[in-house]
């Protein structure tokens, strides 16, 4: 287990001032827990990880030279894009998939995966944004990528992807209108979520210090092979870059939170 990457930091060019993350890339689990008592067609699902988007990532930091964080465990075993006190951070239930290896769970494995797999994504996340702001000498601009069943519970999802946010709206609107420039894409705006959530990862590493930031949902059916994933980054590359030559998404700058007051 100690040879277990709990995350993946692809280097790039850290003057640019812009980093990936992608809270979801991957499916995996560490040596000892087996399967979490699931059978294995679980774990092409999305409950397990946001299909395409590790794919999509790898692809726009090398098109655009840019550092990015995957994370390197399934969201089964805990889930990054929550906060540590959030009653979802282990699941014991998921889109109706009981989760064996879940429940029940003693605090000592609820702290040892804290901290052997939640805590050091984290910290390297936190480290690749500061050596970012470091060698660029300006507040990077940080982009999270994900994605979205195509349907829930029977309806179908008719947004192509969609961008979330809390209050902190700097780079939102210019990916929201580039996005919408293009007539065949529907873009939705915190759709089907909502982008204000306590101690997730945008909240703690963008909007607690005052980072410019968007999270990008993409819906999983367009990105879930390669074409798609081409078609995709080659999309998302320039929008991008654009977004980053503005002085204005570089800058420090706190709102508060929908969610309620900051922490003292």
């Amino acid at each position: 287990m100690q040879d277990f990457g709990s995350y993946e930091i692809l280097q790039g060019n850290y003057d640019g001032g812009m980093v990936l993350l992608a809270d979801h890339a991957m499916n995996r689990l560490p040596p000892g827990y087996g399967s979490l008592g699931l059978d294995e067609a679980t774990f092409a699902r999305h409950i397990a990880y946001d299909i395409g988007i590790e794919g999509l990532t790898r692809r726009l930091a090398a098109m655009l030279d840019i550092p990015a964080v995957l994370c390197g465990f399934s969201r089964l075993l805990i889930d990054p894009n929550r906060g540590e006190d959030d009653p979802t951070l282990i699941m014991r239930i998921s889109d109706g998939a009981i989760i064996p290896g879940n429940h029940p769970i003693t605090n000592s494995e609820w702290e040892h995966r804290l901290n052997s797999f939640h805590r050091p994504y984290h910290q390297a996340v936190d480290l690749t944004i500061v050596k970012t702001a470091e060698k660029s000498g300006k507040t990077p601009l940080v982009l999270s990528l994900h994605s979205f069943t195509p349907t829930w519970k029977g309806i179908p999802r008719p947004w192509h992807a969609s961008v979330l946010w809390d209050s902190d709206h700097r780079a939102v609107q210019p990916l929201l209108d580039m996005l919408r420039a293009d007539p065949n894409l529907f873009i939705g705006d915190n759709e089907p979520y909502d982008g204000a959530l306590k101690n997730d990862t945008m909240y703690r590493h963008c909007m607690r210090p005052g980072i410019p930031h968007a999270l990008l949902e993409v819906r999983q059916d367009l990105i879930g092979d390669d074409r798609g994933m081409d078609e995709w980054a080659e999309r998302l590359a320039p929008i991008f870059a654009k977004m980053n030559a503005d002085p204005a998404l570089h800058e420090t700058k706190i709102f508060p939170s929908r969610t309620g007051p900051y922490p003292a």
